[in-house]
């Protein structure tokens, strides 16, 4: 285990890093050629200028005013003075919810540390227990923690009755905190501008029928079921092949206009070669064959594009459906259509940029095994990759080590490279092992069906959360104990098993000290630093750009990956939780993190991210079911550890707490969840009366006419939705095929 000096090479390891960061921050966010890369926000509506218009030559690259690198850190001021009420019109209530989260940390962990380190850490440096165990190799953190009380004291009380203030304080802010959003909610959707979200439905598992096609049938039931609040509907196409061949196009297209600016730089003809990645194959003109290509694919789009349009089997039982009114669209998104529950489906549509368009094309009968299918790959996924967790917790063994590598005994010897070992390799390799899950995870909820964006957010980030929970956090503690551990266990009893797991929870808090330093601190600086999106702009720059329009698409201001950021906040969330009763000394580690990932990520939302979509904040009932899950498991750790130190009824006096974490989530879910998933009827009404009088002659149809058309289809004028004869919306008969 690491002890304190090892702790300390690692906190100053990544305290230079850190300094490091902010340095290489602050120097190149001052440079005039990277504005765009950590500014784009404002260049893309239009309120920033260029710096490179200005000043000659070497000023037009590079910021020669020594004085803007004195203050180099009054981003971090600056990224706080705007009003969260004017950062939700700026970027969205989506963005202002998720930096809460980091706020929240503040809110339950900075209060839980005052008191744990006021009242347990002086219980548990006066145990004096370690000290009196002969052969027992421990260290100054370990004097802070539960370890040091010896069994059956009576010191373990304060543990007891310190873990219910934990509870309860966290059950206060917790409360406060979820009535909070969802009255910012609440504001939000009052005070919406219109969109077609708001008059939309999207239904699935159309019905087939004889004598109509899907288009047909779907009209001809709502104009019955809805006859004074139906609008027109739009139908689903399964275009994802003319997608992949209009995304084709455009890839040959960055190429066309690479070889074209060659070409004007150099004056000489650029060739390329016809096969794979340009190095092989026949070798040819290169812009008369990427011509020729595009000219190919655009033609075969064409063709595509009236296949897709003339074939009855490219259109999938699932429509958008448009109402006269939000009143109406909300009676039909919260209400069952048929006395069959399984067709005529309907849920609120997202909006149209939150639209996965290729998991519609999806039948609705399949989901159902997908997602059955995708568990079972989860489980498979998360137990199998106990086996590298497991490898990575025996690097922080040196004897582990010694005995894989005998060779290296003399240099693992040295103080410097033991150091170096135990306080900071666990974490890297452990990162390594992190990067690609994400990706994975993602590609496994895409295959799930799930028909937004946000649902993918959501559903990965459940995913990513489970899988840092098991793994991750269980995984430290019980695998790698276990495999430490093995032979021990075969010789024990089945009664001591426990307290040798129970007893490692506190001494794996140095290992979470580590992960939490490095982790931290990579994410943080990948944030910040923005390193990939500056060379990729750069790259672009040099060999794509040609206008000033060029050069803003060439900007990748990125967005918040909820489904990446949110599990690990969980994760950080967890630790706070489960040490604030046993190790307190790790969650001074854990304010700082939420204390700078709040600065980084507001400046990120302020002058860089775009937003993929906006969900009203939608998905905060996950972030309080999580983080009451993180709380259950943290008292279901300590019931654990305490049972091991011979306290007579400790497990009765910690069984409430549990059972009121869940009557807390019962009653919150009650209390606030409906604003979350449902709109209200009144709401909606207040809306469309407000909206009726100030604008009387507005064309709802003509505003929702290509709101959910495929992107493939934009702007195709032999793509309208159906239209209404003048005097048929007064027509008591429905006009149908039906032979019956």
């Amino acid at each position: 285990m690491a002890n304190l000096r090892e702790i300390s090479v690692s906190a100053a390891l990544n305290l230079l890093s850190a300094f490091a960061f902010l340095v290489a921050f602050a120097i190149l966010r001052l440079q005039p050629i990277n504005d765009r890369v950590y500014f784009p926000k404002w260049y893309r509506r239009r309120i920033r200028n260029s710096p490179r218009r200005s000043g000659v030559c070497l000023t037009r690259f590079v910021n020669l005013d020594w004085r803007t690198y004195i203050k180099f850190l009054n981003w971090m001021p600056a990224a706080l003075r705007m009003p969260e009420l004017e950062l939700i019109d700026h970027a969205g209530l989506d963005s202002v919810v998720y930096i809460r989260i980091y706020l929240l940390g503040l809110k339950v962990i900075g209060p839980l540390a005052v008191l744990a380190f006021l009242v347990l850490v002086p219980v548990n440096w006066t145990g004096e227990t370690l000290e009196g165990v002969k052969n027992l190799a421990y260290n100054d953190i370990d004097k802070l923690s539960i370890s040091n009380v010896p069994d059956g004291s009576k010191r373990f009380w304060v543990h007891i009755v310190m873990s219910y203030v934990f509870a309860l304080w966290t059950f206060y802010v917790l409360y406060v905190e979820y009535k909070e959003v969802a009255a910012m909610r609440l504001r939000y959707l009052a005070s919406e501008n219109r969109r077609p979200g708001q008059f939309t439905v999207l239904v699935r598992n159309v019905p087939p029928d004889p004598d109509e096609t899907v288009s047909e049938h779907i009209e001809h039931f709502f104009r019955v079921n809805h006859p004074d609040s139906y609008l027109t509907h739009q139908v689903v196409y399964n275009a994802n092949k003319l997608a992949k061949l209009v995304q084709k196009k455009k890839s040959l297209q960055n190429w066309y206009t690479y070889y074209l600016n060659k070409y004007e730089r150099t004056s000489k003809r650029p060739t390329t070669r016809t096969g794979f990645g340009g190095v092989v194959g026949t070798k040819v003109d290169a812009i008369d064959y990427y011509s020729s290509e595009i000219q190919k694919l655009s033609e075969a789009e064409a063709l595509g594009r009236e296949k897709v349009l003339s074939d009855p089997k490219a259109i999938v039982k699932a429509a958008f459906v448009s109402f006269k009114s939000r009143w109406a669209a909300a009676v039909c998104a919260q209400t069952q259509l048929s006395h069959n529950p399984t067709i005529w489906l309907t849920e609120w549509a997202p909006e149209p940029r939150d639209v996965y368009w290729r998991n519609l094309a999806i039948p609705y009968f399949d989901l159902t095994i997908r997602r059955l299918l995708m568990a079972i790959a989860l489980f498979f996924l998360i137990f199998f990759f106990m086996i590298p967790i497991a490898f990575v917790q025996s690097l922080a063994n040196i004897e582990g080590i010694e005995k894989v590598f005998p060779f290296l005994t003399p240099l693992i010897e040295t103080k410097s490279v033991r150091s170096f070992i135990q306080g900071f390799l666990p974490g890297i390799v452990l990162k390594i092992f992190l990067i690609l899950l994400p990706t994975i995870l993602m590609m496994m909820s895409k295959v799930e069906g799930f028909s937004s964006r946000s649902s993918l957010d959501r559903r990965s980030a459940g995913k990513y959360h489970l899988f840092l929970l098991v793994n991750v956090f269980l995984g430290s503690i019980i695998t790698g104990t276990a495999f430490q551990q093995l032979k021990t266990f075969l010789h024990q009893p089945p009664t001591e098993i426990p307290k040798t797991v129970g007893e490692s929870i506190p001494m794996k808090a140095t290992f979470f000290i580590t992960y939490t330093m490095v982790d931290g601190w990579a994410g943080i600086a990948a944030e910040i630093l923005r390193l990939v999106p500056l060379v990729i702009f750069h790259l672009k720059n040099m060999f794509l750009v040609k206008t000033e329009q060029d050069r803003e698409e060439a900007m990748d201001p990125g967005c918040l990956n909820f489904a990446t950021y949110e599990p690990k906040i969980q994760f950080y969330f967890l630790l706070g939780l489960v040490y604030s009763a046993v190790t307190p000394v790790l969650l001074p580690f854990v304010i700082i993190f939420f204390a700078f990932s709040y600065v980084v990520f507001r400046h990120q939302v302020i002058n860089v991210y775009d937003q993929r979509y906006e969900s009203g904040g939608s998905f905060w009932p996950d972030v309080h079911r999580r983080l009451l899950i993180g709380l259950l498991i943290s008292q279901f750790l300590l019931m654990g550890l305490l049972s091991t130190k011979n306290i007579e009824k400790s497990t009765i006096a910690l069984l409430p707490l549990p059972i009121l974490t869940i009557w807390f989530h019962v009653y919150c879910k009650g209390r606030f969840q409906s604003a979350f998933v449902r709109f209200s009827l009144q709401d909606a009404m207040t809306k469309d009366t407000l909206e009726r009088a100030t604008e009387p002659n507005l064309n709802l149809r003509a505003y929702l006419k290509d709101a959910y058309v495929h992107p493939v289809f934009k702007g195709r004028s032999h793509f309208d939705s159906p239209l209404l004869v003048p005097d048929e919306e007064n027509n008591t008969l429905v006009l149908t095929r039906r032979s019956s």
